[in-house]
């Protein structure tokens, strides 16, 4: 007799990779959570990728939305999409903060929490406007700084740093209403599809232009002022993480650069820790910078390794 596993629909050890998953399921839970899940848990990456595909169309209904959609039929698809995008919204809230607080997702939820789930959508609605506005700028900066780009239509349609920074903008409103966890989720929907990682908790003002952008890295607690321009493989990262006495790090500290309005940033710079780069500077290719600068330095590799006059 054979004392090979057991085999099921074919010749693959089906009882044993089960068992297997299950065993390492068990011991995660174990390790990381005081209760065994009780069914999903945890919003939806696919709901949030379509909300975030119908809201695209709701801001920018004739070149967004859908192909046949006419000027005379826009506030009309604007108000059946924005009400379908916004009760999936609310049922993605409420998934994160029953996950948030421990409680049985499975349960009918707290009237608290359904009226938490409904205040965050309703004022995540009425920013939308803001929204618009934002995008606007940050087209029109892309349109501007770029001349290979032949109207803001062809800014908006093609440019991966515009659809990042729809995603960021979103994602951004999400994460200061209090979901992070939906907020990471829509910035990652991004930073798959363009290379652009922006934290959602960065703070963005409008005008933003990543040309290019594949690479580019912006980290949780940057401050970007207006009218800045960022070129590829740019990171406004961290220089170091601060530790508690257990050693483990601190979270959510200031730790990423402040850049001032009108800033342009060349492609491949690395500029670490809270630093501030003052308004009107430039910062050339390939640059490694860890010390604040004065409004209207120039900065490139050869004077970085050096105190230079606007380095502070």
């Amino acid at each position: 007799m054979s004392n090979a596993p057991k085999r099921l629909g074919g010749d693959w050890p089906l009882d044993d990779v089960v068992a297997g998953l299950r065993a390492a399921r068990q011991a995660w839970r174990e390790q990381h959570r005081a209760h065994e899940p009780r069914g999903r848990e945890l919003p939806s990456t696919e709901v949030l990728d379509g909300i975030v595909q119908g809201l695209r169309g709701v801001l920018f209904p004739l070149r967004l939305g859908p192909p046949t959609l006419r000027p005379e039929a826009e506030d009309y698809y604007i108000g059946h999409m924005l009400d379908t995008q916004l009760q999936a919204l609310r049922q993605q809230v409420l998934l994160e903060l029953s996950y948030a607080s421990g409680a049985d997702p499975s349960a009918q939820a707290a009237p608290e929490m359904l009226a938490q789930a409904d205040q965050v959508t309703a004022d995540f609605a009425r920013e939308l406007p803001t929204i618009r506005r934002l995008l606007d700028a940050d087209v029109l900066a892309a349109f501007q700084g770029d001349p290979a780009a032949r109207s803001v239509d062809e800014v908006l349609l093609c440019y991966p740093g515009i659809a990042a920074m729809i995603h960021h903008r979103l994602a951004h409103k999400l994460y200061t209403l209090g979901v992070p966890l939906l907020a990471r989720i829509v910035a990652e929907l991004a930073h798959s599809r363009t290379g652009i990682d922006i934290h959602p908790g960065a703070t963005i003002g409008p005008g933003l232009f990543i040309d290019h952008g594949t690479g580019v890295v912006i980290g949780e607690t940057a401050v970007i002022g207006e009218r800045v321009r960022i070129y590829q493989a740019v990171t406004l990262g961290a220089r170091s993480f601060p530790t508690d006495e257990q050693g483990q790090i601190r979270k959510g500290a200031p730790r990423h650069p402040v850049v001032e309005d009108d800033v342009v940033i060349y492609a491949g710079a690395t500029i670490l820790g809270r630093i501030t780069l003052g308004k009107g500077s430039v910062i050339g290719g390939n640059v490694w910078l860890t010390r604040s600068i004065e409004p209207g330095s120039h900065i490139s590799q050869a004077n970085s390794q050096s105190q230079v006059p606007g380095l502070v």
